[in-house]
């Protein structure tokens, strides 16, 4: 692993916020009275995998509150791929915006495991 000064170089992190400001822009297309629930939950969900990353991050000292916060990122993100798959049900995304959007998040998840399987790599 290169050593990295900050969570904000890491890829993962990155992505997440990638990922974020994708959610972000397309919610801006759903319906109003979605403003509340739908559109809320899924950029709170989005935005929470990055916010939980930085502070694995801040936490890696201790190998277990590492990995308990990247379970948290893992879980968010998961919760994001329910809500994508709910917008996609109501009609607010078609197959193609979906199945990008989940792919993208499957990448994600794939990252987030890899950091917790060789958390020892980071917790030096």
């Amino acid at each position: 692993m290169a050593y990295v000064e900050s969570f904000r170089d890491l890829e993962v992190y990155k992505l997440s916020r990638d990922l974020s400001l994708s959610i972000f822009e397309m919610t801006k297309q759903f319906p109003n009275e979605e403003k509340f629930s739908l559109t809320d939950q899924i950029r709170r969900s989005s935005r929470s995998v990055g916010a939980q990353i930085a502070e694995a991050w801040a936490k890696r000292r201790y190998q277990k509150h590492f990995i308990s916060k990247l379970t948290d990122a893992d879980g968010e993100q998961q919760e994001t791929q329910h809500w994508i798959e709910v917008a996609y049900d109501c009609g607010y995304l078609d197959t193609n915006e979906s199945n990008d959007l989940i792919n993208e998040y499957k990448i994600l998840g794939k990252m987030i495991g890899t950091m917790i399987n060789k958390a020892s790599e980071f917790c030096r």
